[in-house]
């Protein structure tokens, strides 16, 4: 267990099922200073898991997809269990790692064939097999948001230009949306820390 005496670290720590885990450098710097940004960081986790326009566990879903994007075993121990106890399966945890795994194929193609602009590479198929996403345990529209959300983490332009039309298609508002990509980046963030 980790003994920290800063009560906003170790709240943080506690709330998201890590004070079992080694602490960072950049925490154990935040902490030992009792630096205001953990107050901030806090106050961003506990208000984007409570945004109106997602469910709880669709909030952990998401997060649970940003910290598996971004290999941060820490956050997908953590992020999986708070996902589980929210009702999330087994089968939809696995779905979740290959819309994660498909839109990093996704966002370096797209990403490659929107910066060189060339005929050649916009006009040949891809030829990138995504049987995923024709109907996704998770429904098309949860999949298509989470699709969204990670390609805006990974900086596709194009892939969240289509993943927003997308999943605006099968019935997301766009505060929907604008609450999982707020979401997202808060984890991305927190991921840093992490």
């Amino acid at each position: 267990m980790i003994q920290t005496e800063n009560e906003t670290l170790g709240r943080i720590l506690t709330d998201f099922n890590l004070a079992d885990t080694e602490l960072s450098e950049g925490l154990k710097l935040l902490g030992n200073t009792d630096h205001k940004y953990l107050r901030d960081l806090r106050i961003n986790l506990s208000n984007g898991l409570a945004y109106p326009n997602l469910s709880k566990k669709e909030s952990y879903l998401i997060t649970l997809a940003v910290a598996v994007n971004e290999k941060n075993g820490n956050l997908v121990e953590a992020f999986t269990a708070l996902a589980e106890g929210e009702g999330a399966t087994t089968n939809e945890i696995a779905e979740l790692y290959s819309l994660v795994s498909l839109m990093n194929i996704n966002n370096v193609f797209y990403r490659f064939r929107h910066y060189t602009q060339k005929e050649y590479y916009t006009n040949t198929p891809a030829g990138i097999k995504m049987s995923i996403m024709m109907s996704p345990l998770l429904g098309k529209e949860f999949f298509e948001l989470v699709s969204l959300a990670i390609s805006a983490v990974n900086g596709c332009e194009m892939c969240v230009n289509a993943h927003e039309q997308s999943v605006k298609q099968h019935g997301a508002t766009e505060a929907r949306i604008y609450d999982a990509i707020r979401l997202s980046a808060i984890v991305k963030g927190f991921a840093t820390l992490v």
